[in-house]
C-alpha cells in the first residue's frame, strides 16, 4: 500500500518522502557520568538522547534546520544501568505544515547477558526553520502500510488534543488576567 499523506497540510514545493527516507538511529553506552548514586541513567540525559536521534530523522526529512518545540509525552518503563547500551530509533510520524511528529523507542541492551528490552517511548513535535528562524514547509510523509498509517492517524489525534489543552489553557489565562485587572 503506498498512500501519500497529503491531507494534512496544502502542497509543499518539496518532492514527499517516505518515512524509510528519514528514520534515525544511533546507540549511546551508559557511562557513570550519566547516571544517579545507584547507577541507573539519569531521566535528563536518556531525553537529550531522545531529543538528539528525534531530531536526526526531523532534520532528514526536512532537509532544513529543526528546533524541538515540544516532548509530548515520555514514558520510562524499565531502568538503564551502567554498561548498557541504549539503541535509540526515530521515525517521523507525520508531517504538517511546517512542523513533524517524531516518534522514539528506545531499548537497552546487555551485551554481556545478550538481552534487549524496550525502556521507553516518546514523541516530539519539531519545527523546520531557516537561518534567520523563520518556519519553512516540510515535505508531505508518504505512508506505506498499516503501521505507518496507524502512527500517522494517531499523531493527528494527539495534534488535536494539544490544540484544544492550548486553546484550553488560553481562555483560563485570559479569564484570570481579565479577573485581575477587574480587581485592581
Amino acid at each position: 500500500m503506498k498512500e501519500s499523506a497529503s491531507t494534512s497540510h496544502a502542497r509543499s514545493p518539496l518532492p514527499p518522502r517516505s518515512v524509510a527516507d528519514s528514520q534515525s538511529e544511533m546507540t549511546e553506552l551508559v557511562l557513570p557520568n550519566d547516571t544517579n548514586p545507584l547507577g541507573n541513567l539519569l531521566g535528563g540525559r536518556l531525553m537529550h538522547f531522545i531529543d538528539l536521534v528525534a531530531a536526526m530523522a526531523a532534520y532528514r526529512h526536512s532537509r532544513a534546520y529543526v528546533v524541538t518545540a515540544s516532548m509530548e509525552h515520555i514514558d520510562f518503563i524499565a531502568p538503564v544501568h551502567v554498561g548498557d547500551l541504549v539503541i535509540l530509533k526515530a521515525s517521523v510520524n507525520r508531517a504538517f505544515q511546517t512542523s513533524m511528529e517524531i516518534g522514539v523507542k528506545a531499548w537497552v541492551e546487555n551485551a554481556m547477558a545478550g538481552t534487549r528490552r524496550h525502556v521507553s517511548s516518546a514523541y516530539l513535535t519539531f519545527v523546520a526553520i531557516d537561518e534567520n528562524g523563520r518556519r519553512l514547509p516540510v515535505p508531505r510523509l508518504v505512508i506505506e502500510g498499516a503501521d505507518q498509517l496507524r502512527r500517522y492517524e494517531d499523531a493527528g489525534l494527539r495534534r488535536e488534543r494539544r490544540d484544544h489543552e492550548r486553546e484550553r489553557k488560553r481562555q483560563r489565562w485570559a479569564a484570570r488576567e481579565s479577573a485581575t485587572t477587574t480587581a485592581g
